[in-house]
């Protein structure tokens, strides 16, 4: 795979004047930081693919990992080139085999009863996750470095956060604006470096509905914990699959809503 990006780093936070006002009516001017919001579009073999509002870095790992999260493709074997222009506000990828991308499905309601086939955007059927392998010790340890803050978050408090254990180690971690975004780019970081999706736990600092669920387990990642809750139906989407699904998850305590092992 070719990888061409034009895009050099920026700030991801910036300065804005602010008005304090206390509960006994007192003003005060101040600075704040703030996260910065970058705007990407996608074209998949020329085609418009996906519009992106992101936190401007690590944008190749955000759009491998949309378009392995959304079923546009299996894996890093697919893709010819990704092109990333020096503005970063447009990302150009080339599929092997010149691949004719099918509609994008609409995201309608998600149901998991009877038999009903659940399909990614990209129109791809959904399969079940092998076995999970996880310890208790590797989610608390996830917890923990969660406790710890990330960057952008420390000096805005405007970021997700998504962190990634490869057997028990912690390999990488990001941040963004949107919960979708951080975990996109750590599921492209698996992609890139080859890491064996089985093996993966994903940690996200956001609620937990379909949409979340659905990425986890078109990626083919078995385990997704969250510090956050989850909803009635990305529950029942979690049994079908076979996906482990931790919330609640802290230093001290974490509750299990499926267990693929059990």
């Amino acid at each position: 795979m070719i990888i061409n990006n034009q895009f050099e780093s920026v700030e991801t936070a910036g300065k804005t004047a602010e008005i304090i006002v206390n509960a006994d009516g007192s003003r005060e001017k101040a600075q704040c930081r703030v996260v910065k919001e970058h705007f990407m579009d996608v074209y998949i073999n020329e085609k418009l693919a996906v519009k992106l509002v992101c936190t401007p870095a690590n944008l190749v790992e955000l759009v491998m990992g949309r378009m392995v999260s959304e079923g546009y493709i299996d894996g890093e074997d697919d893709v010819e080139s990704i092109y990333i222009c020096n503005y970063g506000s447009k990302a150009r990828v080339f599929l092997k085999n010149n691949t004719v991308l099918q509609e994008t499905v609409e995201n309608e309601p998600t149901c998991c009863t009877g038999n009903q086939v659940l399909l990614t955007s990209a129109g791809r059927e959904l399969q079940r996750l092998s076995q999970a392998d996880w310890k208790p010790e590797w989610i608390f340890a996830l917890a923990e470095e969660f406790a710890g803050g990330s960057r952008i978050h420390r000096a805005t408090q405007g970021t997700h956060s998504c962190y990634l254990s490869v057997d028990g180690r912690i390999e990488y971690a990001c941040e963004d604006i949107g919960r979708h975004n951080a975990m996109d780019k750590v599921i492209g970081y698996v992609v890139m470096h080859g890491i064996e999706r089985e093996k993966c736990i994903l940690y996200t600092t956001g609620r937990v509905p379909t949409d979340m669920v659905k990425k986890v387990i078109a990626s083919q990642i078995p385990v997704l914990v969250s510090k956050a809750v989850p909803t009635d139906a990305a529950i029942e989407m979690a049994r079908r699959y076979n996906l482990t699904l931790i919330c609640k998850a802290w230093p001290d305590r974490y509750e299990i809503f499926n267990d693929a092992e059990a």
